[in-house]
């Protein structure tokens, strides 16, 4: 088993830029190492498992350059993937110098010529489809009831992501729609938790003294926050959910 190996995600969703990514690849390209080009890890993710599996077992460790963590750990896990020993720097956050450096820093690869593989995904559509961050769903079947296009099941109260590539392309109403922000789309290009960011706390303790009034006061304010901010995203979620059926009508007229 060969000790370590970088895979590059070049989705082309616009999650970063086409001057980033080739920052990026210039980058990667002067490092003496295994380098996979991917196309798409999402489309990979379901067309190209053999490779997944393949890279699996012929590396000890992983080094993946991608977009948010959580959002590959949950699209290896929901497709019965695994790649262990991955670690994965996140473009979204981090500048191609930076992932340069902790490239030659921190995983000690150095100056060299990479020994280059273009891997692609075989798929004829985008790899647009929802990622199940299954900690979080309470199977509560609200997504698989907003869906227009059959892309979950809802059976014995089970959520599953059946047919992904039905998806339409750049709609993600239901995860706008879910109350435990468990649905992931990481081809999204706003970035976020909807496209895979780690939640955070809305408030965190400074270690201040405060009376309890003044708690309550807070309280209910960050509560009226979330329940504008909800509806917010029920507003916006309705809004992509007639778009998509719009499109899908137009489609079916022509």
């Amino acid at each position: 088993m060969s000790k370590s190996c970088i895979l590059f995600c070049n989705c082309g969703a616009g999650v970063i830029t086409p001057e980033k990514s080739q920052q990026i690849k210039s980058s990667l390209e002067k490092l003496d190492a295994d380098l996979y080009q991917l196309d798409d890890f999402c489309g990979i993710a379901l067309g190209r498992k053999d490779f997944i599996r393949a890279i699996d077992q012929q590396y000890e460790r992983k080094i993946m350059v991608a977009c948010y963590p959580r959002a590959i750990k949950n699209l290896l896990a929901q497709n019965n993937l695994e790649l262990s020993g991955l670690e994965v720097l996140n473009f979204r956050e981090l500048s191609a110098a930076e992932i340069e450096s902790k490239l030659r820093n921190d995983y000690s690869f150095s100056e060299g010529k990479a020994a280059e593989t273009l891997i692609e995904s075989g798929l004829d559509v985008p790899a647009w489809y929802p990622v199940i961050d299954q900690p979080l769903c309470i199977d509560c079947g609200k997504c698989f009831k907003f869906c227009l296009f059959g892309v979950y099941t809802f059976g014995d109260k089970k959520l599953k992501v059946v047919n992904p590539l039905a998806c339409k392309n750049n709609c993600p109403a239901c995860g706008r729609n879910c109350p435990t922000s468990a649905i992931i789309f990481p081809r999204l290009k706003e970035g976020g938790v909807l496209s895979g960011a780690e939640l955070g706390t809305e408030v965190k303790s400074k270690g201040l003294a405060a009376d309890i009034n003044m708690i309550s006061t807070l309280n209910q304010r960050s509560a009226l926050r979330r329940n504008i901010f909800r509806a917010g995203l029920v507003e916006q979620a309705e809004a992509e959910r007639q778009k998509a059926l719009d499109e899908l009508k137009n489609i079916g007229n022509k």
